[in-house]
């Protein structure tokens, strides 16, 4: 049977739809247009091709690969369209151009911060502008870090800092550097001294500074003595050649040295003797060249006199270490003014009673060879040189009455000052005094009169301290009682004067106040040592009679001495209370004067002078 035919059906169905006008209310779909573009071409969740699992033909394997799911749909269609890639080509311009920029900004940044350091240590640390720019940063940074705070550690890497200075010296007397019109000797030894890279030369003599300006020797001067400081504390080092590192002496394995001790852990093994060398040359070497250069002043040369006897006295050559006392009471001498004469006694350093003349630089060095006296048990020749030394100090003329005191200045003035402190670097400071004017009696020298005073009670009560080790002879304990009596009230003496003098001074005065610091100190410290030891031998003496009364000796005369000796041990124990107070007092001044010490600091920019 045949159907009836269809498509008859669908042309009737198809005419006998009515005939409307379109709607024009309804907004017909856009026209996708190839010069525009289409949310089409982005990518879309739904491909517009169908996808039949068994058109895919997988590689290596014979089943019908699955098809994607629609997280990886979009990968198949196009991502960079042409307004994605203006933008990609803008966002890298941009990119480009920052990073460009922060490298400039932190380069500006980097150079700024190098430029701010440098005018600060600068600041700290002033050196002649006739030096070239390397010479001035070598000695610098060798200030910098022979200072006590540079790191946390606490340690100086001294080998670090005499290379500094030695490359910095070898600058200064090269004529083609910062030598230019110095004279140096004919024929003179000319070393050569290698340090890591660097060639050192520089001379062994003292040279004719006089065509160099007077800031260019203070300068040549400040190298000088901080190498001879940097050699005194590298003497007992050693340097090994094969490697070029420095050792203490005591690490060396060698037949001078038959037990070394083990390096820390970490270090570098120990340096065998064949290959070492000294680390440094001798201190020697620095301080002659002062003493034997021409330009110097009499306060630097006796400066470095004092410096390299103090370091022969460590050294326990205590002969040579005299002889260069002499040499700097020589040099102060040599500067008094012409027609003064028979100021000091050259045999006992004595100053006269009837001297018409005393500098400072005098007073400085008879007061070190009294020093140096006392610490080599001398004391028959120290004590008359301090008493000396403080009677001249008490004759000095007082200072000149102060002017007007400046008025504060204004809120103007101020900002102008700080701006200029600020924008301009502070010159050069002048020269300081050459010690051969007469001295004033400032607070400062009442200070060091304390000293001086805390010096004669501590020799006063040394001198007896022999004999105080036979308490059983009366007389003799009564001589020995009355010499540390006598001792122990000088002592008290410079506590008293330096505590006044330290709370009465002008603020401004920090090396004054610090002076007096120090002087209170020692004193106090010296006074509690004295009372301990006369409350101890107090007490000896006292146990002593007890045990000659128990023993039955002494029943109708030994009663008498007993209570007097109790009695002085109760008054040494009274004073040493007393003295205990009058620490804890001191102690409380000395924090105070610190904590203002640091307040003020002098200002400046960054808080730098």
């Amino acid at each position: 049977m045949l159907l009836p035919p269809r498509l008859s059906i669908a042309r009737i169905i198809l005419s006998r739809r009515p005939l409307r006008p379109p709607n024009l209310m309804c907004s017909p779909p856009g026209l996708r247009l190839f010069t525009q573009n289409s949310q089409l071409l982005l990518v879309s969740r739904t491909s517009p091709r169908p996808e039949l699992p068994y058109l895919y033909v997988s590689s290596g394997s014979s089943f019908p690969r699955a098809a994607p799911s629609t997280q990886y749909q979009g990968r198949l269609a196009r991502y960079l369209t042409t307004e994605r890639k203006e933008r990609i080509k803008t966002e890298a311009k941009l990119t480009v151009k920052y990073i460009f920029y922060i490298h400039i900004l932190g380069v500006f940044t980097l150079a700024l911060y190098w430029l701010v350091s440098l005018e600060i240590k600068e600041r700290r640390h002033q050196t002649p502008p006739e030096w070239s720019f390397k010479t001035r940063n070598l000695y610098r940074v060798a200030r910098i870090m022979s200072e006590p705070n540079f790191n946390a550690s606490g340690i100086t890497e001294w080998p670090q800092v005499a290379n500094n200075y030695w490359v910095a010296l070898s600058r200064l007397e090269d004529p083609s550097v910062d030598g230019k019109d110095l004279q140096i000797p004919s024929g003179d030894d000319h070393r050569a001294y290698v340090v890591g890279i660097d060639a050192l030369g520089f001379t062994r003599n003292g040279l004719d500074l006089l065509a160099k300006s007077e800031e260019w020797r203070r300068g040549y001067y400040l190298v000088l003595m901080g190498a001879a400081r940097a050699a005194e504390h590298m003497d007992e080092e050693v340097r090994d050649a094969t490697r070029n590192i420095t050792f203490p002496k005591e690490y060396m394995i060698g037949p001078s040295n038959p037990r070394p001790k083990p390096v820390p852990h970490g270090a570098a093994s120990p340096p065998l003797e064949e290959n070492c060398v000294p680390a440094s040359e001798s201190p020697q070497v620095f301080y002659t060249k002062i003493l034997t250069s021409t330009g110097f002043s009499t306060r630097q040369r006796l400066d470095a006199a004092l410096a390299y006897a103090d370091w022969l006295e460590f050294k326990g050559m205590h002969g040579t270490a005299e002889e260069m006392y002499d040499w700097g009471l020589d040099i102060a001498m040599g500067a008094l003014p012409v027609g003064v004469n028979n100021v000091v006694d050259t045999q006992t350093g004595i100053i006269s009673n009837n001297a018409a003349y005393v500098s400072n630089n005098l007073l400085q060095a008879t007061t070190a060879l009294a020093i140096h006296h006392a610490r080599n048990a001398n004391l028959a020749a120290a004590l008359p040189i301090f008493l000396s030394v403080l009677r001249a100090k008490k004759q000095l003329s007082l200072p000149p009455i102060p002017d007007a005191p400046q008025p504060k200045p204004t809120n103007m003035e101020w900002i102008k000052s700080m701006a200029k402190s600020i924008l301009i670097t502070p010159p050069y400071p002048p020269p300081p005094p050459s010690g051969d004017e007469a001295p004033i009696r400032t607070p400062k020298a009442v200070c060091e009169e304390a000293a001086v005073m805390a010096h004669v009670g501590e020799i006063l009560f040394a001198s007896s301290s022999d004999d105080s080790k036979s308490p059983l002879k009366e007389s003799k304990s009564q001589g020995t009682s009355q010499k540390q009596k006598s001792g122990l009230s000088w002592t008290r003496d410079a506590v008293d004067v330096s505590e006044s003098t330290l709370t009465s001074m002008d603020e401004a005065d920090l090396d004054g106040r610090e002076t007096c610091a120090e002087c209170i100190k020692t004193g106090i410290d010296n006074w509690s040592a004295m009372v301990r030891k006369m409350l101890r031998d107090q007490q000896r003496v006292v146990s002593t009679k007890d045990n000659k009364a128990g023993s039955g000796r002494g029943w109708f005369w030994g009663g008498k001495s007993t209570e007097e000796a109790e009695e002085d041990e109760g008054r040494w124990e009274r004073e040493l209370q007393l003295v205990n107070e009058r620490m804890d007092k001191v102690q409380r001044l000395l924090e105070d004067e610190e904590a203002s010490r640091k307040q003020r600091k002098p200002g400046g920019w960054l808080g730098l002078a």
